[in-house]
């Protein structure tokens, strides 16, 4: 299991302050990388984490770690809705938003691309009006720049890239002194 690149690129989440985090890490095989999926799975359970693979290319799997509550509020509020129905994701106008649908169709989005879609941050718990101002206007509109462009409140923005800095130097520091996964990964409800 990547978990030097874990902790690297996904502290915040692991530390419960973010929905998702994106990593590449280089498998073998595909059968490595299921196999990887599963003890990821297994340790992350109880601590209310998911892992999962978006893509799987040339020995390389992308993958998503994230928070399956966390995600479901995020892709129920009404702007997050908007923007995932200007890209085809089904059911926008229900009640109850299905994650798995909606994962299934970003992964089928970022395997028929060489880019990433750029609806990507709303599962990455980015702002949905910054997802929206990046989509719309680009990088020439924006006000700031950290984890993400910020087209909205950049105080609150900023106050978030520093928290993420510090549990990311703060985890790295903890994993290095032999802390393992299962002490990093924090369990929230």
């Amino acid at each position: 299991m990547p978990e030097d690149l874990m902790v690297q690129f996904c502290a915040p989440t692991l530390a419960g302050l973010k929905t998702g985090s994106l990593f590449t890490a280089s498998y073998e095989s595909e059968e490595q990388l299921k196999s990887d999926l599963e003890r990821m799975n297994e340790l992350f359970r109880q601590k209310g984490l998911r892992a999962i693979a978006l893509r799987y290319r040339g020995g390389k799997a992308l993958l998503y770690i994230y928070r399956p509550r966390r995600l479901q509020r995020d892709l129920e509020r009404a702007d997050s809705r908007e923007i995932l129905a200007r890209f085809g994701y089904a059911g926008m106008e229900q009640a109850h938003i299905r994650q798995n649908l909606c994962l299934a169709h970003l992964t089928e989005r970022i395997c028929a691309s060489g880019d990433f879609p750029h609806e990507i941050g709303l599962f990455l718990g980015y702002p949905p009006e910054d997802v929206r101002g990046f989509i719309d206007e680009g990088s020439r509109a924006c006000k700031a720049s950290g984890y993400w462009k910020v087209y909205g409140d950049v105080r609150q923005a900023e106050e978030l890239f520093t928290k993420y800095r510090k549990c990311t130097g703060l985890y790295l520091k903890c994993w290095r002194n032999g802390t393992p996964m299962e002490k990093l990964a924090v369990c929230v409800r």
